[in-house]
């Protein structure tokens, strides 16, 4: 559009325009949405602001059965006060790291110029090393009985699975696959840490221990005799008593 004397007012205007637009830029991402680690290790947990402008609100909060203030108001908060700590600005660093731990962990960023909210999740799972199991082994079966072994490991996160030795050589699931127990006769739960032999044999007899393994280490019992006798009967003064007699 001209106006007298051939002056163009389109240009000036589409400046003006052009200067008076902004462009806001303004998101929140994790290079940590999963984060798996040993327990008593430290580890961060990344929030990334991404913006045009460096005037926003950070809080981190704890995803449980309720929702708990990480970090909030500027400050860390509850049972990770002493533990934890803002790194570059927006991300989490948790320090000696418990089973407690373990959680949902969302990082929310308000974007003050325009009031927008942004957030991002990081799954934390703790994992924790086995304890030394409990081991029950029957000190003497009869022949020809059953005989139930257990290990039992409370402590490890995840739960962990179990391993039987006997003579410091692994049970294997298949008796026929290892000719030191082609003879047995067994079931092995790997998860519930039970030995079942459905009937007992001489070739059965040995040291038994269990071991308790997950993704964070793996401890064992002491080892444990396992003797198959003979069932015979003997009179002691003329009272029959049922023995069970070895070798």
């Amino acid at each position: 559009v001209k106006m007298a004397g051939g002056v163009s007012l389109l240009p000036p205007l589409c400046i003006v325009l052009a200067h008076g637009y902004q462009v806001w830029a303004q998101w929140v991402r994790t290079d940590t949405p999963t984060l798996v680690v040993n327990e008593f290790d430290s580890v961060v947990l990344s929030c990334i602001i991404h913006s045009s402008h460096n005037k926003h609100r950070i809080e981190w909060k704890k995803l449980n059965a309720v929702t708990d203030f990480v970090y909030f108001d500027k400050q860390i908060q509850g049972d990770l006060r002493n533990r934890a700590e803002l790194q570059g600005g927006s991300s989490l660093k948790i320090r000696n790291v418990t089973r407690k731990d373990t959680a949902v962990y969302r990082c929310e960023v308000v974007f003050v110029e325009t009031g927008s909210l942004d957030e991002i999740s990081v799954n934390l799972t703790v994992q924790v090393k086995p304890v030394a199991p409990k081991c029950d082994v029957p000190t003497s079966v009869p022949v020809g009985k059953a005989a139930i072994l257990t290990c039992t490991e409370h402590e490890g996160y995840p739960p962990p699975t179990y391993a039987w030795y006997r003579n410091g050589v692994v049970v294997p699931r298949d008796p026929r696959s290892n000719s030191k127990f082609i003879n047995s006769s067994y079931k092995i739960d790997y998860s519930t840490g039970t030995l079942h032999f459905s009937v007992t044999s001489k070739m059965d007899i040995g040291d038994y221990h269990c071991v308790a393994k997950n993704n964070a280490g793996q401890a064992r019992c002491e080892p444990q005799r396992m003797d198959v006798c003979k069932l015979a009967s003997a009179a002691v003064f003329g009272v029959f008593h049922i023995l069970c007699v070895f070798g």
